[in-house]
């Protein structure tokens, strides 16, 4: 078992989720989701985990663990086109993790999904979750306007508010 991994998860307060993500920020992270869903048919969600419960936490369940479950619970599978993308913060750890549907996966591959990862990390190491997710989010979309471009009859399939854990 990872102590110091522990220790940040049971340290983690839905206070510090707050902080790190206060309503302005998640209202400029639905934004962006809006803007970018109005330049593609693909969907984006994201959520964002403070700490994981205790039964994953000390099974060792990994981040990328957890969003493959959060992309399942989300429905962000269930798109006409197989082109959702699930970007989830596991906040404790830092760990960005996209999760990809295979529409879109089969055309842009993990080696893409993890640079997008790193830069928002990056972001994240300096306190700027706004400024990090919204990268996050721009990249994404330059990846689903050139797969799957907007053709007019696009519908919202997913719900573009933001998932607070």
């Amino acid at each position: 078992m990872n102590l110091p991994r522990l220790f940040r998860h049971l340290a983690m307060t839905r206070r510090q989720v707050n902080r790190a993500f206060p309503r302005p920020t998640l209202f400029a992270i639905e934004e962006s989701l809006q803007a970018s869903e109005a330049m593609h048919a693909g969907e984006i969600r994201f959520a964002v985990e403070g700490a994981l419960d205790t039964v994953p936490l000390f099974s060792g369940q990994s981040a990328r663990e957890r969003a493959i479950d959060v992309f399942s619970q989300l429905r962000v599978w269930d798109t006409a086109h197989n082109n959702g993308v699930l970007i989830y913060l596991l906040l404790a750890d830092r760990d960005v993790e996209i999760v990809a549907d295979r529409g879109i996966h089969a055309k842009v591959g993990a080696e893409e999904w993890e640079k997008i990862c790193r830069r928002m990390e990056t972001a994240f190491s300096d306190a700027d979750y706004e400024g990090g997710v919204i990268s996050g989010i721009e990249a994404v979309t330059r990846h689903l306007i050139k797969h799957f471009p907007a053709s007019g009859a696009d519908q919202n399939e997913l719900p573009d508010t933001p998932v607070v854990l």
